[in-house]
């Protein structure tokens, strides 16, 4: 009988232990095996990676699509959907590799690499399922910047709806990515030897690489094409705010796996990523609602919605990095400085960013990116500034200018190569039947 029981429990004791080996998911147990994978790390960029590919379709598809007339709104969800195809190939095919492949980078040293990467990657050539990325497969490193990658050209189509061409706006987005977004992603994110990694930038999830690079590339596209025929005065307002507010929705909880996924693993900064993100997006949202209940006596659903993008997009630099703090300080000035530009600074200069991608996105990055350098800092819950507040600042600063000062003149010669060769605006009567008859032939509603 004694002999049993002690075969029993020497069974259970080795079932538990090989258990425990199998599925311990803490690093410690990823440390103790050379490469191992660390599966709750992996499990939560799976999630996370799935999360921001949601951001663009649907949730960003949604929420332009709902801001647009009725005549244009299937061409925006058009945008949206084939840009996801067209960036994800164009990724896998060599930009992963202008963006990430770290041969030849050298900390300190300044070279052709410290602002793009090489070809040992091109159609993705060493990215295997056994390939590593820190804790987690390289291949599922790749997929969730591919992610990133999708949706930065993405943002832009808001400037320029209802009014470009289809096969313009395919080609200038493939090359758009190539030659500023790769440069600006590898400079920043590729490791030690990138330019702005090698000045001690911050930025956790992308205010420099995704929101500051959309947001001109926004504003110069607007400007380049011209105002929509009516624009100011005589245009119908968006069509569709419940499809708005349902893409506003789904864009907040996305943006969890934006800026939470960044950390590229499943632990505190993840964590405090997750809730710092919806703090700033709610205080955001409330001071935006707080200036039009002022300001125009009521408050609006757009409104509301148009904040907590800006707070969603401003505290993105700062995610990583920052506590509760610095998450309603950011929130609240993106609600009221992103309010300034979407209304009296558009107003002023009369460009015509159709759905205020530079006001939210460039704006709010911009933003963010200059106030990571001061909420990242102990005193304010943060996780620590090594070079100082006023060092940090100044190197915050330097990326943010000379991003979006690249992002200009690039973005600039792009439309401007297009304009000269296929064009890059539908012409007046294809403008007044609507971009989803002129370019597809289709429309969105058919009530009748």
């Amino acid at each position: 009988m004694l002999k049993m029981q002690f075969s029993k429990r020497l069974f259970v004791g080795m079932f538990l232990f090989l258990a425990g080996s199998l599925f311990d998911s803490s690093p410690a147990a990823a440390a103790s095996g050379a490469g191992a994978i660390n599966s709750g790390d992996t499990a939560w960029i799976l999630i996370a990676t799935g999360l921001v590919l949601f951001m663009t379709i649907p949730a960003l598809a949604l929420f332009y699509g709902g801001l647009v007339r009725t005549k244009n709104v299937l061409s925006v969800l058009m945008q949206c959907l084939v840009l996801t195809a067209l960036m994800s190939v164009v990724w896998v095919v060599v930009g992963y590799s202008l963006a990430f492949d770290a041969g030849g980078m050298e900390q300190g040293t300044i070279n052709l690499h410290s602002f793009i990467g090489g070809v040992d990657k091109v159609m993705m050539s060493g990215v295997t399922a056994e390939s590593m990325k820190g804790t987690i497969p390289e291949i599922l490193f790749a997929v969730f910047q591919m992610t990133f990658a999708v949706i930065t050209p993405a943002l832009i189509v808001g400037a320029f709806a209802e009014r470009m061409k289809f096969s313009a706006m395919l080609v200038f987005s493939t090359v758009w990515l190539l030659l500023v977004y790769c440069p600006i992603c590898h400079m920043t994110w590729a490791g030690d030897g990138g330019l702005y990694a090698d000045w001690g930038v911050k930025d956790f999830a992308g205010g420099i690489v995704v929101h500051i690079t959309a947001g001109i590339a926004a504003l110069v596209a607007c400007i380049m094409i011209g105002p929509r025929s009516g624009y100011p005065g005589h245009l119908d307002p968006p069509h569709n705010l419940t499809m708005t507010l349902t893409g506003t929705a789904m864009l907040w909880v996305g943006w969890f796996g934006f800026n939470g996924g960044s950390q590229l693993a499943a632990d505190g900064t993840a964590a405090m990523a997750v809730f710092v993100t919806h703090l700033s997006a709610s205080v955001a949202t409330l001071v935006w609602m707080a200036i039009e209940w002022i300001k125009l006596g009521k408050p609006s659903v757009l409104g509301a919605a148009t904040g907590a993008i800006a707070g969603l997009a401003a505290v993105t630099p700062a995610s990583g990095f920052i506590g509760p703090v610095g998450a309603i300080a950011i929130g609240g000035s993106s609600g009221l400085i992103c309010f300034i530009f979407a209304t009296k600074i558009k107003q002023k200069f009369g460009y015509d960013d159709t759905l205020d991608v530079f006001g939210v996105h460039g704006v709010g990055g911009f933003l963010g990116t200059i106030m990571c350098g001061v909420f990242a800092a102990k005193q304010f819950g943060g996780s620590g500034v090594d070079a100082g507040i006023a060092s940090q600042l100044k190197y915050q600063l330097m990326a943010a200018v000379s991003c979006a000062i690249y992002t200009a003149l690039a973005t600039y010669i792009i439309l401007k190569l297009i304009q000269l060769t296929i064009g890059i605006r539908v012409d007046g009567s294809a403008e007044d039947r609507g971009l989803d008859l002129a370019e597809h032939e289709e429309r969105g509603y058919i009530l009748s």
